[in-house]
């Protein structure tokens, strides 16, 4: 009988936590009135085919930068730490991509700042030399949007009409992410 109680208990106090995550998840989704979120539809899913949900971050100067919805250009947003060890691989591809197409593509480095330091992101940075535009996700909101999870490098194409057309997690070479720019360019 004492054993029954016992597990009783453990499954209660289990499902109350459950419970309050599940709470704490809904309020963090919530609206600045506090309404509950509404159902993710299929079109905000960032992948291939979907749109790509929009955000606004501030850049390295504390400037709100707004990402998403239609463009003139296509949209390259690129999550990563500086602790990460194929971030820095991939950080002077990333630089050269910006400096060949950057006048038909828009690159956005964001740093999931929540996971990482701002200071080593910083420092990371201007050690890599990087041109493009940086954005800090402070509190992981866009990260967690675009359901990155942790998986540093993860590179989100967006064409002109706002839908995601590629999604990379991890490192490829320059000469393909080259392929896969030029053929989306072809296409708009």
């Amino acid at each position: 009988m004492k054993r029954t109680i016992g597990i009783l208990a453990v499954v209660a106090v289990l499902a109350a936590v459950a419970i309050y995550q599940y709470a704490n998840e809904r309020k963090e989704l919530a609206g600045p009135d506090g309404a509950a979120p509404a159902a993710v539809s299929d079109e905000e899913k960032p992948k291939p085919g979907y749109a790509a949900p929009k955000f606004t971050l501030p850049n390295l100067a504390e400037e709100e930068v707004a990402v998403g919805g239609p463009s003139d250009k296509l949209v390259m947003i690129n999550f990563w730490a500086s602790w990460c060890g194929p971030c820095e691989l991939e950080a002077p591809d990333l630089q050269k991509i910006h400096e060949i197409y950057g006048d038909r593509l828009t690159l956005y480095g964001v740093n999931s700042t929540k996971y990482d330091r701002e200071r080593d992101a910083r420092k990371f940075v201007e050690q890599m030399n990087l041109t493009f535009p940086i954005l800090m996700d402070r509190e992981g909101t866009v990260t967690k949007l675009y359901k990155v999870d942790q998986e540093f490098p993860t590179t989100v194409l967006v064409n002109r009409d706002g839908h995601v057309v590629e999604r990379v997690t991890g490192v490829i070479p320059l000469d393909q992410w080259k392929a896969i720019i030029e053929q989306h360019l072809s296409a708009s």
